[in-house]
């Protein structure tokens, strides 16, 4: 049976190779604690030399999305690295970034006055070797600009998040995942009044060589914490009525 596992294992590694994916190891110093999540990527490894986009139609998930991604950041900066956010009309507070252990000063934000120059800084910085990451915030993205950005992470192991304010457009891209982060209610400590740490409707719209799905995440303060009764808040998110969300698309 070992011996079959290991062929089987092998095969799918020689697949992901021919389709162009390359391994990155499965370490524990690879991970960013997305735990389940993780999972669903080839070889259980979330891909950092990749690029991921975020479907940010609505303020609400714009919102969630950038708190998920500050999450990860607190990840890949760890060993001190900067990373660069480019946008056009940024409506994230950089002090709030301190509350997912992100050091804002660390952040070089870069505002620009159009989509065309919102690209060209992002596949300059996506090819700056000392980054963690970059995080651009963009309308549209074509299937040329996109490979584009792929090379370019794939010769200098940065990770890039594109956050994408246009879904219509969302399947003529490379990305090696694809993401829909929403707000979910907050679970406070023996009901007290408040809130909670902030958590999230985690849904991977493609995966690369992976398998889609959705979760549910919270912050915990230090670290990406499952939640395992799914149940329990759908039903919680379900009573909660998010009124006029028709024609709120941001940007």
């Amino acid at each position: 049976m070992d011996a079959k596992k290991e062929i089987l294992i092998k095969l799918q590694q020689d697949i992901l190779l021919w389709q162009g994916f390359k391994p990155q190891g499965g370490t524990r110093a690879e991970r960013v604690g997305l735990g389940e999540i993780e999972q669903v990527f080839p070889g259980g490894v979330f891909p950092k030399r990749a690029i991921h986009e975020f479907i940010t139609v609505l303020p609400e998930d714009s919102a969630a999305s950038d708190g998920f991604i500050a999450g990860l950041l607190a990840v890949l900066m760890q060993d001190g690295a900067a990373c660069v956010w480019v946008g056009t009309s940024r409506r994230l507070f950089p002090a709030s970034l301190s509350a997912f252990n992100v050091e804002p000063d660390r952040i070089i934000f870069m505002d620009v006055q159009t989509e065309k120059e919102a690209l060209w800084v992002t596949e300059e910085a996506l090819k700056c070797q000392g980054l963690a990451a970059v995080v651009s915030e963009l309308n549209n993205l074509s299937l040329i600009e996109s490979r584009r950005l792929q090379l370019a992470v794939e010769q200098s192991g940065v990770t890039g998040f594109i956050l994408r304010k246009d879904a219509g457009k969302a399947a003529s891209t490379v990305a090696t995942a694809r993401w829909k982060i929403s707000p979910l209610p907050t679970d406070t400590a023996d009901g007290m009044p408040g809130l909670g740490f902030p958590r999230w409707q985690v849904e991977l719209l493609k995966v690369r060589n992976g398998k889609p799905g959705s979760f549910v995440l919270e912050w915990a303060g230090e670290g990406f914490q499952e939640v395992s009764d799914h149940a329990a808040v759908k039903k919680l998110a379900n009573e909660v009525v998010w009124t006029g969300r028709e024609g709120r698309q941001i940007g």
